[in-house]
């Protein structure tokens, strides 16, 4: 007899939350206590769950890590697709939510598991993916957002320059708070942008 399928159970909602939970908390982990900081017994903690809670759903260390930075990168992308829902918008608006991606807590959760990629050899192809995918994507979203034509010469490199100078903020912005430059940098963008996508 088959069995058929329908909604998810209790016992499957429970572990989809429990999943992102634990995402979640390794996300915050990794941006406040570094990757040496960073255990799955930590994470767990944090998340409320047992560790043997947490090896259930993520095998390694790496996995958990790798999956969680993944995780919270796709929720930012479909926050900044629906931020501008109607498709091309203002342009400084556009620029600020790009570089916003890259102050926040995941930006600092990517740039510790970049560094310790740096240092652990079984890491590094992992995180080198993963980043190639999101970096893909967000230049993918930018594009679409700013109403970029890519044909034309010049506007692909210009995209990425932004995305570039975003990240180059967000580096800043980790020892200090660099809001009031960022906003200046931000409005030429815009300009630079204006003047080159027409």
């Amino acid at each position: 007899m088959v069995a058929v399928t329908g909604a998810p159970g209790p016992k499957q909602a429970r572990s989809r939350v429990t999943r992102r939970h634990l995402l979640e908390a390794a996300v915050s982990c990794l941006a406040e206590h570094g990757w040496a900081g960073s255990t799955v017994s930590v994470v767990a903690e944090r998340a409320g769950v047992s560790r043997g809670a947490a090896q259930h759903h993520f095998r390694t260390r790496e996995d958990l890590f790798t999956a969680a930075v993944e995780y919270v990168a796709e929720e930012r992308s479909t926050a900044l697709r629906e931020l501008f829902h109607a498709g091309p918008a203002a342009r400084p608006a556009v620029v600020e939510a790009l570089v916003d991606l890259y102050t926040g807590t995941l930006f600092r959760a990517a740039l510790q598991l970049w560094v310790a990629a740096s240092n652990e050899e079984q890491l590094r192809p992992r995180v080198t993916e993963l980043e190639a995918r999101v970096g893909r994507e967000t230049h993918r979203i930018a594009v679409e957002l700013l109403g970029a034509d890519e044909s034309v010469p010049g506007v692909r490199e210009t995209v990425q320059g932004l995305l570039d100078m975003a990240r180059g903020l967000g580096l800043a912005n980790v020892l200090t708070d660099d809001t009031a430059r960022r906003d200046r940098v931000v409005a030429q963008w815009a300009r630079v942008l204006d003047a080159t996508l027409g």
